[in-house]
């Protein structure tokens, strides 16, 4: 799914910088151009990190039981 229409940067892309390390919105806007424009995208791709970034950490946590 797009999530920043203006940079056409979609939820896979931000999955993968997460992947790469991003953490917050300012590494998403550094990395991929998210919420630069228009910023009516911010919260969508923060909620598609956060999910991220929980499924890595629970992903983490199994591994480690």
């Amino acid at each position: 799914m797009v999530v920043c229409i203006c940079n056409a940067v979609s939820d896979r892309e931000i999955r993968q910088a997460a992947a790469l390390g991003a953490q917050t919105l300012q590494d998403l806007k550094d990395g991929l151009g998210v919420a630069t424009c228009c910023g009516r995208c911010a919260s969508c791709a923060c909620q598609v990190l956060e999910q991220e970034q929980a499924c890595a950490l629970a992903a983490s946590q199994l591994q480690a039981a």
